[in-house]
C-alpha cells in the first residue's frame, strides 16, 4: 500500500489546512495543527541555517521557528504583521513553519487525490502526499510529519526521527 492510500482510506474525507509559498498552494494535515499566529521576534540559534529563524517561548515550550520560505527558496521574505506562524505538533515535540498566508480547511478524498510529482515543486517528493484540484487550483499536500522530522532539517535526534521506510 503506498503513502497516499496510507494516509487516506478511500471511505473518508481528510481535512487539510491550505497555505501559500510564493505562488504555489500547499495543504498540511490539519490535526498537526496547533494553533495559527502572527510572527513575533525569536531568539536566534547560533550556527543554525539560515531557514531556522530562531525559537520562541510559547507558554513555557521553547518552538522552534522554520522559514520554509528560505528553506525551499519561494516567495517573498517579509517579516511584518501579515507574516503567518504555524504551530504544529510533530512527534511529541512543537514546532513553528512560517509561511506566506493561510487560506482555508479543506476536506477531501482518496478520489481526490493525484500521486506527486518527481519534479516540479519546491519539495522534494518524498515530503509529499499528493496533489488535490480544489477550485480550480492545483494543491500540493505535504507530508508534514516526514518533512519536520527529516535529518535535512534537523530538528529532531536521530533517535527521535522516524525508521527509514523500505
Amino acid at each position: 500500500m503506498d503513502q497516499l492510500s496510507q494516509s487516506i482510506s478511500a471511505s473518508t474525507v481528510q481535512e487539510f489546512l491550505t497555505f501559500s509559498l510564493g505562488d504555489e498552494n500547499y495543504a498540511i494535515d490539519i490535526l498537526t495543527v496547533k494553533e495559527i499566529r502572527g510572527y513575533e521576534s525569536v531568539t536566534k540559534i547560533a550556527n543554525a541555517p539560515p531557514f531556522i529563524k530562531g525559537v520562541i517561548n510559547l507558554r513555557g515550550d521553547i518552538v522552534p521557528i522554520v522559514d520554509l520560505r528560505i528553506k525551499f527558496n519561494v516567495g517573498q521574505v517579509t517579516y511584518d504583521e501579515f507574516t503567518i506562524v504555524i504551530v504544529l505538533h510533530i512527534r511529541s515535540r512543537i514546532v513553528g513553519i512560517v509561511v506566506d498566508g493561510v487560506s482555508d480547511v479543506v476536506g477531501l478524498s482518496k478520489e481526490q487525490l493525484r500521486p506527486p510529482p518527481d519534479f516540479g515543486v519546491a519539495f522534494n517528493s518524498r515530503y509529499l502526499l499528493g496533489l488535490a484540484s480544489v477550485d480550480e487550483q492545483m494543491i500540493i499536500l505535504v507530508d508534514i510529519n516526514e518533512l519536520i522530522s527529516s535529518e535535512e532539517l534537523g530538528l529532531f535526534d536521530t533517535a527521535d526521527a522516524p525508521a527509514t521506510k523500505n
